[in-house]
């Protein structure tokens, strides 16, 4: 079969572009990506939100079958059926990994944290004058400080893990990822021969439990918080100013009414949210997704970004409307996968925001004629750069 859609490399300027264009085709399209692999992408709302959530679509060895695939050819068998992370993990191992770490990211466990994440922001804004670049002076380093802080970075280790994180946050690759991991490897040790009030700690504390976690999982683990900790956060910021400043009246409006922030960010995160599509799935076995037979083994690709500008569930869905309902959007997923940072990006995007706009009422573009470029991959929304001025 054919695919009825190719992914040319303009998608990452303009991914709405190419949905819009899909749309008289219905909620789920096969496509052929750049690299020449085939797969589904659903892009209609309540088939993404029920996609999200059918556990016949696996998550188990996902990304190493799609990497080890070829167009045509069959797929790879699953990986470990130990799993190392929750990003590509089916139940029990999901729930097994999930049920560790979910005490820390409770939204009263986050609530905890806003005065030391205001502490953290505040600082960040007071480095901030004339022109800046807006993501790595502020979108960037409030997150890494708050999920450093919160894994149990050393005081003597934060300049190196800084320099390591910033080079990843430039584009994940074995050159990037494998120094992290070797550093994340490290304080996984030295925490366990002196634990700490962290996660990192507590983590370690569980391997007294015969659903503990072991070294390598631990380090699996870490980089995963790390990683989902503060993506999601940068893109939220640096997509939602980026909105604001080409929609002066909503910004005036935010600036007016601070208390209208709260809202306002779910409304960033459905109109330009941090991540294109959620993480990879395959069919365990022959299924259907809005009348569409999809095989098993075939990957199946859950547009977030589409699905959050579907018409049917967002009337006029382009537009930025900060007083619209925004309840259930997908920005991050739905399912036992949701985003398990949920809480913490909100609290950081609500005190980023707020913080901003009252430090800086003038605060905009550098160019008033910017032209965005977007970070390319599918799975992270995100731009390369936001220059501002601040004074």
């Amino acid at each position: 079969m054919e695919p009825a859609a190719e992914l040319s490399p303009e998608f990452f300027a303009d991914p709405h572009r190419f949905y819009r264009r899909w749309s008289g085709g219905g909620p789920i399209h096969r496509v052929r990506f750049p690299d020449g692999r085939v797969g589904w992408v659903v892009t209609g709302y309540a088939e993404a939100r029920a996609a999200l959530a059918d556990p016949r679509l696996r998550k188990s060895g996902a990304n190493a079958r799609w990497m080890a695939s070829v167009p045509g050819g069959p797929p790879m068998p699953p990986g470990s059926p130990r799993n190392t992370h929750m990003l590509d993990a089916d139940p029990p191992d999901h729930t097994r990994l999930r049920r560790l770490v979910t005490k820390a990211f409770t939204p009263g466990a986050v609530e905890a944290l806003r005065p030391r994440i205001s502490e953290i922001t505040e600082g960040l804004l007071d480095r901030m004058s004339g022109e800046v670049d807006l993501l790595p002076a502020f979108a960037l380093p409030l997150p890494i400080t708050v999920i450093g802080e919160l894994l149990g970075v050393a005081e003597a280790d934060r300049v190196e893990f800084r320099r390591l994180t910033d080079a990843m946050a430039q584009g994940p690759s074995p050159e990037t990822i494998t120094p992290l991991m070797t550093f994340l490897s490290a304080m996984v040790a030295a925490k366990q021969a002196a634990p700490a009030e962290d996660i990192l700690s507590a983590l370690i504390r569980t391997r007294d439990d015969e659903d503990g976690l072991d070294d390598h999982e631990l380090t699996r683990m870490a980089f995963l918080l790390l990683f989902a900790g503060h993506e999601t956060t940068v893109n939220l910021i640096g997509n939602g100013v980026h909105a604001l400043l080409r929609a002066p009246d909503r910004l005036a409006a935010l600036r007016a009414d601070p208390a209208l922030v709260p809202a306002a960010v779910e409304e960033f995160l459905r109109h330009d949210g941090p991540v294109g599509f959620a993480t990879l799935r395959y069919a365990g076995e022959a299924l259907e997704i809005a009348g569409v037979g999809v095989a098993e083994g075939e990957f199946v690709h859950v547009a977030l970004t589409a699905a959050n500008r579907d018409p049917a569930r967002f009337p006029d869905p382009d537009t930025l409307d900060l007083t619209r309902p925004t309840a259930g959007h997908l920005a991050f997923g739905h399912g036992i996968h949701h985003c398990l940072g949920a809480p913490l990006a909100r609290v950081e995007g609500q005190i980023a925001f707020t913080a901003l706009l009252t430090r800086f009422p003038r605060l905009r573009l550098a160019d008033p004629d910017f032209t965005a470029e977007w970070v390319e991959g599918f799975r992270i929304r995100g731009l390369r750069s936001l220059p501002v001025v601040v004074d």
